[in-house]
Parts: structure tokens; sequence; C-alpha cells
């Protein structure tokens, strides 16, 4: 089974004030985490940077176990920076663990369970969700089939538009994880967080 992960890093991070792929969680930066849980199970991973790419770069540990892409219009938004990672995805990964660095409590058992269960997929099963109570987080898997779909999707468009078109073709694996429900967005969240 053949698997790519993007990490969506492209974002001004203003509420943060400071950019969040670079804050820690657990020991590690929030993108050298996502990197190193999303590795073990995707190939390639494939980073998307805005504005600074250099400075988070330059801030990571395991930035050699990654693919990088510039989005040259981060100001577009979260799909423009998906889009230029699917772009990116090999032709012959059979789907794509997708999720913002704003997630970095995610655990390494949670795109463990995403990725199996992807491995198992009934075929009109098009989409692998992990849910924790009752309600689904990231990181969100998409089958090669969606992936057309989403890179037609408009300027101002959402991925979650097309995730919640197939949602009866979804697949939701349920984790005791709520790493999958914290966005880490602004400073409260990050202290509540840490």
């Amino acid at each position: 089974m053949m698997l790519a992960g993007i990490i969506l890093a492209a974002g001004e991070s203003s509420r943060m004030g400071t950019p969040k792929a670079l804050l820690t969680y657990g020991g590690e930066t929030f993108l050298d985490r996502l990197i190193g849980v999303l590795a073990a199970w995707c190939s390639p991973v494939i980073v998307i940077l805005g504005r600074q790419p250099e400075r988070i770069r330059s801030g990571l540990k395991r930035g050699g176990q990654a693919a990088f892409i510039v989005n040259p219009e981060p100001e577009r938004g979260q799909l423009s920076s998906l889009q230029c990672g699917l772009g990116a995805a090999p032709a012959e990964a059979r789907g794509v663990i997708f999720t913002p660095v704003d997630y970095p409590a995610v655990l390494a058992s949670t795109v463990a369970s995403v990725a199996r269960r992807f491995a198992e997929r009934r075929p009109e099963e098009l989409l692998v969700i992990p849910r924790h109570q009752g309600r689904r987080g990231h990181p969100v898997c998409v089958a090669r089939e969606l992936i057309p779909e989403l890179l037609a999707l408009p300027a101002g468009a959402q991925a979650r538009d097309v995730i919640h078109r197939h949602i009866a073709a979804a697949a939701c694996v349920d984790v005791d994880d709520p790493g999958v429900l914290e966005d880490v967005d602004d400073p409260d969240a990050y202290r509540r967080l840490t």
C-alpha cells in the first residue's frame, strides 16, 4: 500500500504571532513531530510552506525525512496548500493522508489506525477519518479517486466541501486520541495543549 503524507504549514500564524510549525510539543517542533508520525506510514511526506520557508526548515531536526514545497500564494488559504501537495503526490500513491500543522498532538497510533483501515477499505470507501468521542478530526486519508475533485475546487472553496459531499463513503476509525481534535491556532490553545 502506497500512501503519501501532506502537512499543511503555509499559514501566516497571525493569531499565534510566531510560526506554528516551530512551536514545541513533547520535546519536538510541531512540524518535526508530524513528519515523524506520518513518515512511519507515508512516503513521501510532503510539507507545504509559505512565507518563511528557510526559517522553518532551518529549525527542524527531521527535515531530511520530508519533501518541501513552497506555496507561491499562501494568502489563498489552506486549500491552495493542499492542492500544491496533491499535485506533487506520486502517481502510484493509492491515497493521501493530510493534516494541518495545527494538530501536533495526534498520536502515531492514530496514523497507524487510519493507514491500516485504508489498506482494508472496501472499493466504495473513499475516505478514512479518525473519530474521538463521536467527533471527526485529523489527519484525513483520501483515496486517489478524490484527488482530481480536490484539485478542481475553485479559490474560496474548502477541502471539507469534497469531504462532506462524500461523507457517506467515509470509514470512521474510533481512536482514543483527543489530539485529532486539538486545533492549536492561537496562544490560548497552545497554553491548553502544553
